[in-house]
């Protein structure tokens, strides 16, 4: 009886950690949805399953081997970030991967310590803030937490980005003593500006090894400010900072409305500018824009160049695209490559979430990379839209209609079926572009505006007498409504 009374125990122990460790864990995923792509947490964080929670010994369940490697590769630091914050420091992670419904042999690692900002060897404190030693000036002990995966080399050029990207260069060459200080970039989420902020940094740190390179991110310097202060530490934060050869404040939109931090950074700006030191900043909005932040805070970040970084243009996705598909060693169709392209149009993060999500779908359910699958999965991520006709689109789908060469539309033949081609398209650009006829004309042909005029007029009359040319026509405009 006895017995039975404390296996009831026990299995209610059990249940109530198992309720604790689910809850705990949905705590994880909301910290991680607000760090990932949509597509990306879709895809490889809400099929983990929670085990349990021992020891600071955090199980969980993942699916495949090959799960277990990409989360390993892609995604080890931000689930080692999220446990320590969600279950406390020192929380290592154990894998069960799962393999026709069996358990294979447990896959672990152990939970890296959290490092300080400038850690020294000869205190055991690893929490900023917790000693006055916690900011030490050795180059060696510094932690520049910089990630040397995202360098100049894998940084894809485009109109949008040449500017930045050829200043960014030539800063990391010569730091401090270019007119390109401060550096202020500016630009929506996922075009690249954390990206460039590391590139910068590696390229210093591989040229200048003895420079003290420090990355990151407003919210980090907030929470170690706020740190300091509790613990009585803030003229240690401040040396720390003012010591630093080349600091890159990450999102700095997120000090607005923190009058105490703004006023520490503003110190901490003016010393490091006065003894030309280089500064990287990077923001979604431009100075001009940042209402909520002090005027001269705003002032200093105008000293130096403010540039702006833009969405990617067709082009750049495209060469982004190709790179990511190379790289993983993908294979996927070129209507689903054109798809993708074409419909993912608001930054990188996204293109690469996107593929990180076929790529489950595709190993994971054995399913193949199709348009179908496409679409539902970029329906997941971005608002799919017919997009805006151009007159080279209309073009090209009249020419697919025919079986014909485009090129051919642009020559002055007089034949009578390049001719109605070339009429059917202008009409059309006419009917789905708010292109004049002169620019109709120019685009197509070269011809003047009369001839685009007199190519309207045919095609309208041609549409009323006759019922073939009007089937015709109705087949060609439901192929661009497509």
């Amino acid at each position: 009886m006895h017995n039975q009374k404390n296996i009831k125990e026990n299995n209610h122990i059990k249940m109530s950690m198992q309720r604790d460790t689910k809850l705990m864990w949905e705590e994880c995923l909301t910290v991680i949805k607000d760090i990932v792509p949509q597509a990306a947490f879709e895809a490889w964080f809400k099929p983990i399953i929670p085990l349990s929670y021992e020891g600071s010994k955090f199980t969980i369940q993942v699916p495949s081997q090959f799960f277990y490697e990409y989360l390993e590769e892609k995604y080890v630091n931000i689930l080692k970030m999220t446990l320590n914050r969600v279950f406390g420091e020192g929380t290592t992670l154990k894998y069960r991967v799962m393999v026709s419904g069996q358990t294979k042999n447990t896959v672990t690692y152990p939970g890296e310590e959290p490092r300080s900002i400038a850690r020294d060897s000869q205190t055991e404190h690893d929490d900023p803030g917790k000693a006055p030693g916690q900011f030490i000036k050795a180059v060696q002990d510094l932690d520049p937490r910089l990630n040397p995966r995202c360098n100049f080399d894998n940084f894809f050029e485009g109109e949008s980005n040449r500017l930045v990207r050829a200043v960014s260069e030539k800063i990391a060459e010569d730091p401090g003593k270019t007119a390109f200080n401060p550096l202020f970039i500016y630009g929506p989420s996922g075009v690249g500006k954390t990206h460039l902020c590391h590139a910068i940094g590696v390229r210093i740190r591989e040229l200048y090894p003895a420079k003290r390179v420090l990355y990151v991110s407003a919210n980090l310097f907030r929470l170690q400010y706020t740190d300091a202060v509790r613990k009585n530490v803030t003229n240690d934060f401040l040396s720390f900072y003012q010591s630093i050869d080349v600091l890159i404040l990450d999102d700095i939109h997120e000090l607005i409305g923190l009058t105490k931090t703004q006023e520490i950074f503003f110190q901490i700006f003016n010393n490091l500018h006065q003894l030309r030191k280089q500064l990287v900043l990077t923001c979604d909005r431009a100075p001009v824009d940042l209402q909520g932040m002090e005027e001269r805070l705003i002032s200093r970040l105008k000293w130096g160049m403010t540039a702006p970084i833009e969405r990617p243009d067709s082009e750049l996705r495209r060469k982004i695209l190709r790179n990511k598909i190379n790289h993983e060693g993908l294979e996927i169709p070129e209507d689903v490559f054109e798809f993708i392209a074409e419909n993912v149009t608001e930054n990188v993060r996204d293109l690469e979430g996107i593929l990180v999500s076929l790529m489950a779908n595709s190993v994971i359910a054995n399913r193949e990379i199709d348009i179908t699958l496409a679409r539902q999965v970029i329906s997941q991520t971005v608002r799919l839209e017919r997009k805006q006709l151009t007159i080279k689109k209309i073009q090209e789908i009249v020419c697919r209609y025919f079986n014909m060469d485009e090129a051919l539309i642009q020559t002055k033949s007089r034949k009578h079926e390049i001719v109605q081609a070339r009429q059917i398209t202008m009409f059309l650009a006419k009917k789905y572009t708010e292109s004049s006829f002169a620019h109709i004309g120019k685009v197509v042909g070269g011809k003047d505006h009369a001839t685009v005029l007199h190519a309207c007029k045919t095609v309208k009359d041609q549409i009323e007498i006759s019922k073939t040319f009007r089937s015709t026509m109705d087949a060609i405009e439901g192929c661009l409504k497509q």
